[in-house]
């Protein structure tokens, strides 16, 4: 049986954190994004696509692996430590699961809406949906 990327509610998300200490928050956005938006309190910054570039991230595998050796210990737990991926609206995050999945990680969970929701129709995001707009927990750098 193959895994595969679950999908989690924003506040799902939270309760899942708050429930299994394992659980890391990974935020896959750009470090600009991260640093000047904001970012989930608690999460950890691994960019699936940055400046200069702009390309998927070679390394994102394995920086993902070292985050959790640091906190949580694939050691210990092999590939299933809950990996929870979050970017700005949902689909990022949705395919650096799929790579995390292909690489055997076993439970990575995608966070719908993001941290900022999906445009609405005055072209503003957080109005719809994502972490802020569901009032979470997040700070700015």
């Amino acid at each position: 049986m193959t895994a595969n990327v679950q999908t989690l509610t924003p506040h799902e998300a939270w309760d899942k954190l708050q429930g299994d200490p394992r659980a890391v928050l990974v935020d896959v956005r750009s470090s600009m994004e991260f640093l000047f938006v904001g970012h989930p309190k608690g999460s950890v910054h691994v960019a699936w696509i940055d400046a200069p570039e702009w390309t998927v991230n070679p390394h994102f595998t394995t920086e993902v692996r070292k985050v959790m050796l640091g906190g949580v210990g694939l050691e210990e737990h092999g590939n299933d430590a809950p990996v929870l991926l979050i970017c700005r609206s949902g689909k990022r995050s949705l395919e650096a699961g799929k790579l995390l999945i292909e690489n055997g990680f076993t439970e990575v969970y995608n966070i719908a809406e993001g941290f900022e929701g999906e445009l609405d129709e005055h072209h503003h995001r957080s109005t719809k949906g994502g972490w802020r707009f569901h009032c979470l927990p997040w700070e700015q750098c």
